[in-house]
């Protein structure tokens, strides 16, 4: 399914029902007092979270929502109906904004959490309640109070636990297919993966976690450049940090580790607060052994925990998923 992590949406909660202007009239009471009823409430609308749900894809397709009015007065001091509200399901993690000012309106983490976006309006009241000792047969009555109007930016933060960051072409996409049951796009070149790719990774029973693999960062990710801010938006949420270096790349491993940690500090410096275990991949490629644990004697002075990996052929992949299940427990 196709991963859509904002849309914009138009919302019109229910106007409250006309209060009503009637008098009795029955017979053998030709001067009946005024009975008109009190109009009934509009609907709300009401944002609820759901873990089942994914993306936001629903939305670019149905942008307008609109609840029901509320039912007039009626005679013999009868009440419209309150209209029901309008239930919209999202997937959970999603946020709400002012598409005008960019104010957060909401914050849906956790499941079946509720957001009410737009309140019904109050149903007008009848004629009966204007009557007084000094005006006995009022001829008014309150209209219902108007509907709500709003423009709700929607935006999805990925909630997992472990975010796998790095370059472009790096491997994630790769290790997560292999430690987790999803089944993302692989191929060799940057930005294969375009948008973040969910997995369990299961590591007995009744233990998992759940990893996004996250589109490759560049120099200027902080400013929007390659996949920029759709890209760091999605890891805040995460717990760990699988930092994955390919290190069949001739290029300085710990440059390329600065490298992207700076794009994070740039964009949130507390991004660096979380935990980061570096993941040398690819090691497959190279024949020398002695460099492998040249790299992981770097990584590890720099105060990292630090592993070597080969997604191809599954060594060190064992170790791997019970070292960041491990570390989750601890934070």
């Amino acid at each position: 399914m196709k991963f859509i992590d904002e849309a914009i949406i138009h919302i019109e909660s229910g106007s409250g029902g006309a209060g009503s202007i009637n008098f009795r009239r029955q017979k053998f009471i030709p001067r009946g007092g005024p009975d008109g009823g009190d109009g009934g409430k509009g609907g709300d609308i009401i944002f609820v979270a759901d873990h089942s749900l994914s993306t936001l894809l629903d939305f670019q397709y149905k942008k307008n929502f609109k609840a029901r009015s509320g039912d007039p007065g009626q005679r013999q001091l009868k009440s419209g109906s309150d209209a029901t509200d309008l239930i919209i399901r999202v997937p959970q993690g999603t946020l709400f904004r002012d598409q005008k000012t960019g104010e957060l309106l909401a914050d849906l983490s956790q499941h079946e959490q509720s957001f009410t976006a737009a309140k019904g309006g109050r149903g007008g009241k009848g004629n009966h309640f204007f009557k007084n000792s000094i005006n006995q047969a009022p001829r008014k009555a309150q209209p219902g109070e108007r509907s709500q109007i709003k423009d709700i930016l929607l935006e999805l933060k990925l909630l997992c636990d472990v975010g796998i960051i790095g370059l472009p072409n790096a491997g994630k996409s790769t290790l997560l297919s292999r430690i987790s049951n999803s089944k993302p796009k692989i191929a060799n070149y940057p930005f294969t993966t375009l948008t973040p790719n969910l997995g369990v990774v299961r590591v007995e029973e009744k233990k998992s976690f759940v990893v996004a693999d996250m589109p490759g960062l560049i120099l200027g990710a902080h400013q929007g450049i390659g996949l920029g801010i759709k890209f760091l938006k999605h890891i805040e949420r995460s717990k760990l940090f699988l930092h994955l270096i390919d290190i069949s790349d001739s290029s300085d491993p710990l440059a390329r580790f600065k490298q992207i940690n700076e794009e994070l500090r740039l964009y949130n410096p507390r991004l660096l607060k979380k935990n980061q275990i570096v993941i040398l991949s690819k090691i497959d490629t190279l024949q020398n052994t002695k460099k492998i644990i040249g790299y992981i004697k770097q990584f590890k002075e720099q105060g990292f925990k630090t592993l070597a990996i080969s997604a191809a052929s599954g060594e060190g992949i064992k170790e791997l998923i019970y070292t960041t299940h491990e570390e989750l427990a601890r934070s």
